[in-house]
Formats: C-alpha cells, structure tokens, sequence
C-alpha cells in the first residue's frame, strides 16, 4: 500500500468509524438493543466498502494509472449495486433497525467522501514520478547541471 492510499484510509476510515460509533451510541439509546444494531451494522457496511474500493483503486493507480477511472467508476458500480441488493434483502428484517441502518449509512458516507475532499485538497499528488525516470534522460540531465 502506498503512502496516499494510507493516507486516505487513515484520514477518512478513522473520522468515519468515530461519527458512526457515536451514532451507534445515540442510537442505540434512542431506539433500543435494535437501533444500535442497526447503526453498528451501517457503520462497518460503510467502512468496509470504502476501505477495499480504496485499496483496490490505490493498487490499479500505482501499476496502471490509466485504468484508474475506469476502475473507480466500475467499482462505484459495484458499490451500489451490492448495497441496494443488501437493503433489499434486508427490508423486511426485524433483527434491527433498517431505518437507522439507512441513516447510518447516509451519514458515514457523508463523513468519508467529505474527508476525502479535505485529503485530496490538501495532498499534493505529483504527475511525474522521479524514480520512473529512464537511464538515458536522467543521463542527460545530470551533465546539463
């Protein structure tokens, strides 16, 4: 894993598992034994999908980064698709709150995606990699020094 990948899933999975822990402890004394099911559930739902897209989109980046919009719309794709196919089969559950796993998820998605935004604004990425550089230009740019 590099260095931005870290960065990114240390600065938004961290704010993410707070916000949803502490929905979790709001919920779970609002709405009983079943809403901080719900909540808890939501959270980690969250955590987890965003953490593998992460991780998978970082390694497609660092050995092709001309796949990588590809791949983050494909997994995006996916990311949907699993969750309505999740919230649908767990509609009618009354094992938890789905009102309050939906809401959990609205709102740890809110955190992650806002603490990306910060990450991306502040991280400067550079679009030449130094140590990519081959043998002959970096040659001929020692001697014009």
């Amino acid at each position: 894993m590099d260095q931005f990948t870290r960065t990114i899933v240390r600065g938004a999975a961290l704010p993410t598992a707070v916000v949803g822990l502490l929905i979790t402890a709001g919920a779970w004394l609002w709405g009983g034994t079943a809403g901080g099911i719900g909540a808890l559930l939501g959270t980690v739902v969250v955590v987890v999908f965003f953490m593998i897209g992460q991780l998978v989109l970082g390694s497609v980046l660092k050995n092709n980064p001309q796949a990588g919009l590809m791949v983050a719309m494909t997994l995006y794709i996916i990311k949907i698709g699993v969750l309505l196919g999740l919230l649908l089969a767990l509609q009618g559950t009354t094992a938890f709150n789905t009102k309050t796993f939906a809401l959990t998820i609205l709102a740890c998605t809110l955190v992650w995606t806002a603490c990306e935004v910060v990450i991306f604004s502040r991280t400067k990425v550079l679009y030449v990699e130094p140590d990519n550089v081959p043998p002959g230009v970096r040659e001929s740019s020692e001697r014009t020094k």
